[in-house]
């Protein structure tokens, strides 16, 4: 089983969000590299659920895998925030995937307290620079974000 962190505005999808629909389809990836670790997800792998862009950034809880990488059909509609006009039926550069809720976290983990934890030095979500929506975690860094939980 593979680690991962994938990152959502609340207001389009919360760990609660995920909790009260049980599943969910994790669409509107628009980068290469996100969308390639997206394709590299396998049923069965977890991740953490971070919420981004939002009052109170941070790890909110933790999702799994349910469905591998699918072609995106928020790319083929015209009215998405994700449409892409270069996309076919045919020939669909984005991928999606099915996920499901495992555990909402007491609080959240936030950034700032992530930023200050040694074991997470090497976590891209740490970093300087690094914005990836999806991202892997090393077994390791699951551990210790683990060990934070409230």
């Amino acid at each position: 089983m593979a680690y991962w962190l994938m990152k959502s505005e609340p207001d389009e999808l919360s760990i609660t969000d995920l909790r009260k629909l049980g599943k969910a389809r994790w669409d509107g990836v628009r980068n290469y590299q996100a969308r390639n670790f997206l394709r590299a997800m396998a049923v069965g792998d977890e991740f953490f659920f971070y919420h981004s862009s939002c009052p109170e950034p941070g790890i909110a809880g933790i999702g799994r895998i349910v469905e591998g990488a699918y072609p995106d059909p928020t790319a083929l509609e015209p009215e998405s925030h994700y449409f892409d006009p270069k996309a076919t039926p045919e020939k669909n550069a984005w991928s999606a995937i099915d996920v499901a809720h495992v555990e909402t976290f007491a609080r959240v983990l936030k950034l700032d307290y992530l930023k200050q934890q040694t074991a997470l030095a090497e976590l891209p979500l740490v970093q300087k620079g690094s914005r990836l929506s999806v991202m892997p975690v090393t077994a390791e860094q699951w551990a210790a974000v683990i060990a934070l939980k409230p």
